[in-house]
């Protein structure tokens, strides 16, 4: 496989640490409100990466955090009333309902910042004692920039054009030697949760969260850092000086960044009412519809977000469906034989559609193309499956696509069975089928959407006629 790597600005060979074993730390959500659109992305795009790496036989280590602690995470829970892990419990909860409506599997470990305050405060006091770090008039303790010389080799910006972190932004910060520092830990103001620490009570900054965590679990050095471009800098530029700077090791190998979302063709913004969480979308479109969009374009490009897109993306999906669907239906009364000539030459060609498959996603994670070779497998199928067709051969058919479609995290819900169908929706079924062998096209049409607008698709194959439920 081969990486673009935001480090070195170029694609790499992806060598791992340890042979056969990956270790990939993916920033997660600030858990103060539903995860939003742009959030969605990496999620999906760094899930699909995992989930190719385990189809190519490594055993992937997959480690996303939730910040939950944070200004942001402060403000609102006073506002509500209630505590700040009282907000994390349910955001959190909330995040793997909208997660799991996205495919997106779990991590292997979610660990919470709360849950790392004896690693962060081990860390920060690492960084005091070599001095890399120094405490302020205030409580406060800042990472001393100027002692670490690769300062800005991520972004490549220079220490004089860095700007404060989110998490940063609401503090009066009077006591840096330099502008450039920034806070690892901050002493407690009046009404903030707050731990015990050698420099009084306080709690952590953003940035050293991900490396007290990303260390916990992967070690001092790390294969795959991923998140989005948005926190190249000053995030993830942070993260390095920090964690290098505590161990005198390479932080990670390998770093990723997805491209950003636009939305009808402006950039997402709330002042601009164009801010969408997922929940937000969830309630029009299916999410896997988003998901399927998502990955139509290589995840480095940005993309554009908007109704039609996610129409469009839907009914390449259900085409996908319709393909399984007719599969696994032709399937049931199929006969054990031996290949025919011609059934051996197709599965030959279905390991060529893998390896196109496989070929774009080793092409640092081409889903674009990926998805195309699925399409051309399912043109091919489409054309030269029907209720001749042996046993052996739809088996493989099927196997050919799911292992695919799996690695995408798509086609993943069953399929309807008839004992799932609804009487009334059979009845009008069976209606529309004879007004269509009667001619009756207008009747035939308006049973169609009827049914339609029961949420069920029916469908006319030459073995008649199919329902499923819409997705």
């Amino acid at each position: 496989m081969k990486i673009f790597n935001s480090m070195t600005r170029r694609k790499e060979e992806f060598k791992p640490i340890h042979e056969g074993k990956v270790g990939i730390y993916a920033c997660g959500p600030t858990v103060y409100d539903y995860f939003h659109i742009g959030n969605a992305r990496p999620f999906i795009t760094f899930d699909v990466l995992r989930r190719q790496l385990e189809r190519e036989g490594y055993e992937v280590t997959f480690v996303q955090n939730f910040t939950d602690i944070d200004d942001k995470m402060i403000k609102r829970a006073n506002e509500e009333g209630i505590t700040v892990k009282e907000l994390a419990d349910r955001f959190i909860k909330e995040y793997y309902t909208d997660a799991k409506a996205l495919g997106i599997r779990p991590a292997t470990v979610h660990p919470r910042a709360t849950e790392h305050i004896s690693q962060i405060i081990h860390l920060v006091q690492t960084l005091i004692d070599n001095g890399h770090a120094y405490v302020g008039k205030t409580g406060d303790v800042y990472y001393r920039v100027s002692a670490f010389p690769g300062y800005g080799k991520l972004s490549g910006q220079n220490v004089e054009d860095r700007e404060m972190g989110a998490s940063e932004r609401l503090d009066v910060e009077t006591d840096k030697e330099n502008p450039a520092d920034f806070v690892l830990w901050k002493a407690q103001k009046p009404g903030e949760p707050a731990w015990e620490s050698p420099w009084g009570m306080g709690r952590p900054g953003w940035h050293i969260e991900c490396s007290a965590m990303s260390m916990t679990y992967l070690g001092d050095t790390f294969d795959i850092h991923c998140g989005g471009h948005d926190l190249l800098f000053p995030h993830h530029e942070n993260e390095i000086a920090q964690s290098e700077g505590a161990t005198g090791k390479p932080y990670v190998h390998y770093w990723m960044h997805n491209g950003f979302i636009n939305i009808d063709n402006q950039k997402m913004s709330k002042s601009l009412g164009n801010f969408f969480t997922v929940r937000d979308i969830s309630k029009e479109f299916d999410l896997e519809a988003v998901r399927m969009f998502m990955l139509g374009a290589h995840y480095r490009s940005p993309i554009n977000f908007s109704r039609d897109q996610i129409v469009s993306a839907n009914a390449s999906l259900q085409r996908l469906y319709t393909a399984r669907d007719q599969m696994l239906f032709l399937k049931k009364n199929a006969q054990s034989r031996a290949l025919s000539d011609e059934e051996k030459q197709l599965v030959e060609r279905l390991a060529g559609y893998e390896k196109r498959f496989d070929d774009a996603m080793d092409d640092d994670l081409n889903t674009a193309d990926a998805i195309g070779a699925i399409f051309e497998e399912v043109k091919d199928l489409n054309s030269n499956l029907n209720s001749d067709s042996s046993l052996e051969v739809i088996e493989a058919a099927l196997a050919s696509f799911k292992g695919m479609t799996d690695v995408l995290g798509l086609v993943q819900r069953q399929p309807t069975g008839e004992d799932d169908i609804p009487e009334e929706i059979r009845k009008m079924a069976e209606e529309r089928a004879a007004a269509r062998k009667e001619k009756n096209w207008k009747r035939s049409d308006e049973l169609r959407d009827a049914i339609k607008a029961a949420g069920y698709i029916l469908e006319d194959t030459p073995q008649g006629q199919k329902i499923r439920k819409n997705m």
